[in-house]
């Protein structure tokens, strides 16, 4: 049985991240792989898999903060967002400036509503939007709550008629950088797309620690289950007493850690849960016990 853990895998372009779940279900020798946040195909970077017992922690990591690094052409829209869909509209950007885009990325930053695109992965009526889109059927997606804690212009290149903007943005779960770009663009008059993105982050975990298909075909390395949830989440000891009591599926006093999740640890040093504290008590999320 393969190492329960964590690979942190590069992703390339032009690669689903159901294409990577593939390939590390054969590099890794096992069935028992998945993926936390999916990433186009046409992004590349940090895309996080988890292996064995640690497929029960994806979920819980989806929802944490990421990074990713853009880029943004104003002047084009296209149905989808990015630069894998076909042109819907064209409009001059060259009288756009550096002032009108630091307005228009600080508008997009904070707390703030967002409409998802309509090629997206969104359930309508029990439906995926974006087969509902290719289908040719209008879609209607509602705005959701989503946090932009920041979005860094870092360039500005004009050339011809378009502009293109490099930006680093630091995002909530569930936020879509395409979107960010068709904003951006509508509240400039000219329209935007997303050209390039590359992820760096999501929660703990950056490029520093990932590796590409190739270099995993070589060494497959797994973050060992424990590793990933102490880096990931706030970290619990406790007694042999309340270790077996958690091992069983039970609850333990809340510790005041906060919500949660919380990794919860038996005296050997030992992944045993995550929990979850409501008032006084602590509930478990999942437990990693054999």
């Amino acid at each position: 049985m393969a190492e329960s853990g964590l690979i942190i895998v590069d992703k390339p372009g032009e690669w689903t991240s159901h294409d990577v779940v593939a390939k590390m279900r054969r590099i890794a020798g096992t069935r028992r792989v998945g993926h936390a946040g999916t990433l186009d195909p046409m992004a590349t970077g940090v895309l996080v898999v988890g292996v064995e017992k640690a497929t029960r922690l994806l979920g819980h990591l989806t929802l944490t903060e990421k990074v990713y690094e853009a880029t943004i052409r104003l002047g084009v829209s296209t149905n989808t967002d990015d630069a894998e869909g076909e042109v819907t509209a064209t409009a001059p950007a060259s009288g756009v400036t550096a002032a009108e885009i630091h307005k228009g990325v600080a508008a997009l930053t904070g707390e703030i509503m967002q409409i998802p695109p309509q090629v997206s992965a969104i359930k309508v009526n029990g439906q995926r939007a974006y087969k509902m889109a290719r289908a040719g059927e209008e879609v209607e997606l509602r705005a959701r709550p989503v946090t932009v804690r920041s979005f860094e212009v870092l360039d500005i290149r004009a050339h011809d008629d378009v502009v293109d903007v490099d930006a680093v943005v630091t995002c909530s779960s569930g936020t879509y950088i395409r979107a960010l770009a068709r904003d951006l663009g509508a509240a400039l008059g000219v329209g935007g797309h997303l050209t390039a993105l590359r992820r760096t982050r999501v929660g703990p975990y950056g490029l520093s620690l990932a590796r590409t298909i190739d270099q995993l075909a070589e060494e497959c390395v797994i973050l060992p289950i424990g590793e990933a949830v102490a880096a990931a989440f706030p970290r619990r000891d406790v007694t042999a007493e309340e270790a077996r009591v958690i091992g069983h599926g039970g609850r333990l006093a809340a510790a005041g850690l906060g919500k949660g999740p919380i990794g919860v640890f038996g005296p050997e040093g030992e992944l045993l849960a995550l929990v979850e504290e409501h008032g006084r008590v602590a509930k478990p999320l999942a437990v990693f016990v054999s």
